[in-house]
């Protein structure tokens, strides 16, 4: 387990994560008043971390973390000094995640993942990132060993609660734990799943190590093929009222999860008013 006397940032129990589309101060602001404690930058965020940079001068409170900065398209000692520069406007509120993304997206570059990730990790310690800082994007026992060894723990993306507790297991106490999970707010499921099905089967349910993951969580072929079975579906994306939704949230937090970033997939395209409704409905506002 990593020591350090660099704190690890107080990321509170719910964050929201978001590409970076359509993000704006207010957007961030309005996020804060909910009483969400991170923000979860998704995608690959160049190495310069400036839209994270824009988010935590667009807040005052919000804990902000990449999900995930790309080790084959972020060079490790240019990311480096962009934590160094965030860190010095804005310390103790930045958390570097970083993963090796997906094997299809970087094939002319890819080799084996987890010696690549040691070598980056290798990189950022000799240029001062302490470990406490960073997380790493981990699905398999190996990389989440790795986690918990050279940082300050785990942010799998795409995952169940059953996934959850099988890392909180592997892990062991006092390694952060923060699962990403997606929802859609309607009492309809048919409904639901016509918004939560697409942003899973394209890209994940084309991607061999999402598939790997779900395979090792009981799902089979027929599962993961023509567009996701509607038990994957449920699986990976919550829906119903914002208070069912929210109790899938605290499934993750009672399997072991420290903190569970949520994505809203909204009907409408506007990601906010299912925020708040969830927002309320994990009591993080009145």
């Amino acid at each position: 387990m990593v020591t350090t006397t660099t704190p690890t940032p107080d990321l509170g129990r719910f964050g929201v994560w978001r590409h970076a589309y359509g993000l704006t101060p207010d957007f961030v602001s309005t996020l804060e008043s909910f009483g969400y404690g991170t923000f979860w930058l998704g995608g690959s965020p160049p190495a310069d971390l400036k839209i994270p940079e824009q988010v935590l001068d667009a807040s005052s409170t919000l804990v902000v973390a990449t999900g995930i900065t790309n080790i084959w398209t972020a060079p490790a000692a240019e990311v480096a000094e962009s934590f160094h520069r965030l860190e010095a406007k804005h310390p103790g509120r930045f958390l570097l995640g970083i993963g090796v993304g997906h094997p299809e997206a970087s094939q002319d570059v890819y080799r084996k993942p987890y010696d690549a990730v040691v070598e980056y990790l290798d990189v950022l310690d000799d240029a001062g990132v302490p470990a406490s800082r960073r997380v790493l994007a981990a699905l398999g026992p190996r990389m989440l060993r790795l986690a918990a060894d050279r940082s300050a723990g785990a942010h799998p993306y795409l995952t169940t609660p059953q996934h959850t507790r099988e890392a909180r297991e592997l892990l062991g106490p006092g390694v952060l734990l923060a699962p990403e999970q997606k929802f859609v707010l309607d009492t309809d499921p048919v409904a639901a799943r016509e918004v939560g099905r697409p942003p899973v089967a394209n890209p994940y349910l084309h991607l061999r190590n999402y598939v790997n993951n779900l395979k090792r969580l009981g799902f089979t072929d027929a599962d993961v093929a023509n567009g996701g079975s509607d038990a994957v579906i449920d699986a990976l994306v919550a829906h119903g009222d914002a208070v069912t939704v929210a109790a899938r949230m605290h499934d993750h937090l009672d399997a072991g999860a420290d903190h569970v970033c949520v994505q809203s997939l909204p009907p409408t395209g506007d990601a906010l008013p299912p925020l708040g409704e969830l927002a309320t409905a994990l009591g993080l506002r009145g």
